[in-house]
């Protein structure tokens, strides 16, 4: 057996959760018809109930809402300006030093 992962997408999650909740469907039979383990699907259902529509943001980014990103976004520029306002600083001090 090989060692690659597989990846899947959001919309495949969705769906692989969704066919999974339907009446007369086990997880483990949706799981087999899909080839993947009925454990994903457990997992993937954990997801989905717990962040919503935010689930499964993809490739290790964290899921945040528009607000959260925006937050994220405003600490940034935050800290560009800081460091910014440090730099002036020191070339202030530097220029206004007397020669001797």
């Amino acid at each position: 057996m090989s060692n690659t992962r597989r990846i899947y997408d959001a919309e495949f999650k969705r769906n692989a959760v969704m066919l999974a909740e339907e009446p007369g469907r086990t997880v483990a039979d949706v799981a087999e018809s899909l080839g993947i383990g009925p454990d994903l699907i457990y997992r993937w259902g954990r997801e989905m109930r717990g962040q919503g529509l935010i689930a499964f943001p993809g490739h290790g980014k964290p899921a945040l809402t528009d607000e959260q990103r925006r937050i994220k976004e405003l600490e940034k520029k935050l800290r560009d300006a800081e460091i910014e306002r440090d730099i002036l600083k020191k070339a202030l001090a530097i220029f206004s030093k007397a020669p001797n």
